[in-house]
């Protein structure tokens, strides 16, 4: 094969290579994170206050999760909080936020230790 077809056709892959890339890894408006590997994805970025005896304290929910994950659809997150009353550590949790999702991007609150959407 002659040495300018090889650089030819490496020249038009690494071309396209870079084309799908760059747009693949671009947003969309209202998306958050087009690649697959965060198709379904879900993070939730909140703030949580915790009542507990007349004291109010920052709530981290994070903590629960395993090391490194930072994951937190609003299912587990009420199971979190769910957890947090049912065990005594707080009479209620309060909060708001975002959930970044392929829905686009949302607020959330919790108001008496329930996540609403």
């Amino acid at each position: 094969m002659p040495a300018s077809l090889v650089s030819t056709a490496e020249l038009a892959l690494t071309a396209a290579l870079a084309t799908w890339m760059a747009f693949g890894f671009t947003k969309r408006p209202g998306r958050w994170f087009r690649w697959k590997l965060f198709a379904n994805a879900t993070f939730t970025v909140v703030t949580l206050t915790g009542t507990k005896d007349g004291r109010t304290e920052l709530v981290n929910p994070y903590a629960e999760l395993s090391p490194g994950s930072l994951l937190l659809p609003p299912p587990v997150l009420q199971t979190i909080i769910s957890h947090y009353v049912r065990t005594g550590r707080y009479d209620q949790i309060d909060g708001h936020g975002r959930v970044l999702s392929t829905q686009g991007e949302q607020r959330i609150e919790v108001r008496d230790s329930n996540v609403v959407l």
